[in-house]
């Protein structure tokens, strides 16, 4: 457990314990680590065995997607048809195969299932334009955020950075005045308050009602939310929700002068996973939807995709000799590449169409 003098041993028991009595609980993760997610299903298990009367809010989601997530917990929908109707494809590009047990095991216990984010769409227009930028009436319903503090400006600040270099070159150099993480900063946080607005309005309900104890709110989403309370939680204390609780996986390895005073309530270590002998080809980007195919937002520096040829901005079109219309399914051709094989793309560039072949490299 995080403290003033360095990380500590706690009980789980006693943790999780004191975690079943907060009003809210942010369960963090890092988004494709599937041992994060066995963590998170294991959590919730825990504190619904202590508080049943719960709601779990879900960062992959955005919040038209409601009607979907309460016809699921319903039972009236096949896991087919959710991952359907809910667009899964769309609206997350980590695989389903990652996060149905937490699905299934809402569904089974009956315990409601919350849409926390806003769309992509509107996250977009807000790092374009800035939050005073969109309309209140494209806004979705979200209030204005919070101020941030400090530290959680200074981490965002060195992620818009490293985003602005892999774009630019090593030599990008950005400004904290910049107006293009003025408006970075905005999506954040409006993507923060909007999940916290969810989260209160859920913790709040039965009290306003006059039911008795309110339900137990957890919420799951990325570890960046969440991490020293600078996120969501904020966001959830300007809501009046004072009583938010914070758990975090890490890596078993992670040295305990990583693991600070204010991280979190407690962080749960996570054993390595056995590894294949040959990881999953990865291209090195960041992709995004677009309306012709699926868009490549950001390309590291030294990836494969940097050595093909492949720039920010590049729209892909067909793979394999396909048309292409969602990231996810980009991302699952590109897992499934055996080594050392080729995979021509057709894409747009500045108007114009390319044709470029990606070879993966033959395994060692």
């Amino acid at each position: 457990m995080p403290g003033t003098d360095g990380a500590r041993p706690g009980d789980p028991v006693s943790v999780l314990g004191a975690m079943a009595r907060r009003a809210v609980v942010l369960l963090g993760e890092q988004h494709d680590d599937a041992d994060h997610h066995r963590w998170q299903l294991q959590t919730l298990a825990a504190l619904h065995a202590q508080r049943p009367d719960m709601f779990i809010g879900f960062e992959m989601f955005p919040r038209r997607m409601q009607p979907v997530l309460d016809r699921w917990v319903a039972g009236e929908l096949s896991e087919r048809q959710f991952l359907e109707q809910a667009e899964w494809d769309k609206v997350w590009s980590m695989p389903a195969e990652l996060y149905l047990p937490l699905f299934h095991f809402a569904r089974l216990n009956r315990v409601p299932m919350l849409a926390l984010n806003i769309e992509q769409t509107l996250a977009r227009e807000v790092a374009t334009r800035g939050w005073n930028g969109v309309p209140e009436a494209e806004r979705e319903g979200v209030g204005h955020a919070a101020e941030p503090v400090p530290a959680y400006v200074d981490f965002l600040f060195e992620i818009h950075r490293q985003h602005a270099r892999m774009r630019g070159g090593k030599d990008e150099e950005v400004s904290r005045e910049d107006a293009g993480f003025r408006n970075f900063l905005d999506a954040q946080l409006a993507w923060d308050r909007a999940m916290a607005e969810v989260l209160a309005s859920a913790a709040g309900g039965a009290a306003a009602r006059g039911d008795g104890r309110p339900p137990l709110v957890a919420g799951i989403m990325g570890s960046g939310h969440v991490r020293f309370g600078h996120g969501v939680a904020h966001q959830l204390k300007d809501l009046g929700v004072e009583d938010v609780g914070i758990l975090l996986p890490v890596a078993a390895a992670t040295p305990c002068a990583e693991i600070v005073a204010g991280l979190a309530d407690a962080v749960f270590a996570v054993p390595d996973a056995v590894r294949l002998p040959v990881p999953p080809p990865r291209l090195g980007v960041s992709l995004e939807e677009h309306r012709d195919g699926v868009r490549i937002a950001v390309v590291n520096a030294g990836s494969l995709a940097a050595d093909t040829g492949l720039r920010a901005g590049d729209v892909i079109t067909e793979a394999a000799g396909a048309p292409l219309k969602r990231s996810a399914a980009f991302a699952g051709l590109v897992r499934a590449q055996p080594s050392g094989t080729w995979l021509p793309l057709k894409l747009t560039r500045d108007g114009e169409t390319v044709e470029l072949v990606v070879r993966f490299p033959a395994a060692k």
